[in-house]
């Protein structure tokens, strides 16, 4: 098996939560080259993951010069966009962790340059290699539903802020719940609807939580001088074959209806909810029923038939697409249109008025 040598800008908790394990596992890769702007957090992650000889920056255009296979984009979400581009410039091929871009704008560039160096661009929406996910997108693809026409996009918390990192400054991310959790939710419900051609977008955006104290959050209290994203957000997205979805995110909310990385979607043969396990409901010989697909182990206690993590799999998805040229899962086309959503939901959220799309 080839071995494909890899670099990383970002060292930080994305990269040492997800993507660095993953690849160490997967065994085909090898970090030769790590960049942050900490240099000392580049350092650890090349003790702990790299190579012996691997390469320290705290420039990534520097880092793009290493003669490397592909970049590992794990920044702050105003960099995803420039280290991309410098990166596919260069000739590496990128797996940008979400969401793809901090505007539509800079989204749209990365797709243009991807196609003018023939460089591969997949975004890291590990929550579509769930089993869940991945046994409900077959029976789609299937038709098992029929028609799907409205659809909810589940992305909530009732007290799980970030208090880490830059995850509340609204300069560095975009926003906060919405452009962090609400995009896996946004990302799954499109892919299950294979739609991404949206007309028209109505969003709402509340910062009503953030001065609060005593907070009962997951993380420990947040800092309400430095919350400078919204605790919740919701949109209405009307696409242009008449189908709507309904999208709602909070790391803050009063509810007990919390559910993260989740849809629910109805058709006009049957529907689907990830609420309780999936769950498929359907009427069959004149009975309303629900079917529970058994997506566990298969009855042994020992063996686990589905033990890829998805991040596992997100990464062997990627190295057999580089040397094999098999398809990727997540294309940077579909990427773009989440974002292009989300930024539509917060521009309506600020003017009060519906976004409308040509």
């Amino acid at each position: 098996m080839k071995t494909l040598k890899v670099g990383i800008v970002g060292c930080g908790g994305i990269a040492n939560s997800k993507h660095m394990p993953a690849i160490k596992r997967n065994g085909n890769y090898e970090m030769v080259a790590f960049c942050d702007l900490k240099k000392e957090r580049a350092e650890k992650a090349k003790e702990e993951f790299g190579t012996e000889d691997a390469r320290v920056y705290t420039d990534y255009q520097e880092l793009v010069k290493e003669e490397l296979d592909a970049v590992y984009v794990l920044t702050p979400n105003n960099a995803h966009a420039p280290v991309a581009i410098a990166a596919m410039k260069a000739g590496k091929h990128v797996m940008c962790e979400k969401p793809m871009a901090k505007t539509y704008a800079e989204a749209q560039e990365m797709v243009r340059v991807a196609k003018e160096t023939g460089k591969l661009l997949t975004i890291g929406y590990q929550n579509r290699y769930r089993a869940d996910s991945q046994y409900l997108h077959k029976a789609c693809d299937n038709g098992d539903l029929g028609e799907i026409y409205y659809a909810k996009a589940h992305a909530i918390r009732r007290r799980a802020v970030p208090t880490w990192g830059v995850f509340l400054d609204a300069e560095a991310q975009g926003g906060g719940p919405l452009i962090d959790i609400g995009t896996h939710a946004l990302d799954l419900t499109l892919w299950m609807m294979n739609n991404y051609e949206p007309e028209s977008v109505t969003g709402s955006t509340y910062r009503k939580l953030a001065d609060q104290k005593d907070t009962g959050n997951a993380w420990g209290d947040w800092d309400p001088e430095i919350f400078t994203v919204e605790d919740s957000a919701f949109g209405f997205i009307k696409m242009k074959n008449g189908a709507t979805i309904h999208l709602e995110a909070a790391w803050a909310l009063n509810s007990l209806e919390v559910d993260e990385a989740k849809t629910s979607l109805c058709g006009t043969k049957a529907g689907a909810d990830m609420k309780d396990g999936l769950r498929i409901n359907r009427v069959q010989y004149g009975k309303q029923c629900i079917e529970k697909p058994g997506l566990d182990a298969a009855g042994v206690a020992f063996f686990d038939a589905d033990a890829d993590k998805p991040e596992d799999t997100e990464q062997k998805i990627f190295y057999e697409a580089i040397v094999e040229g098999k398809p990727l899962t997540v294309l940077p086309e579909q990427a773009m249109v989440v974002t292009q959503i989300l930024e539509a939901i917060y521009e309506s959220a600020n003017t009060g008025k519906t976004v409308y799309f040509d």
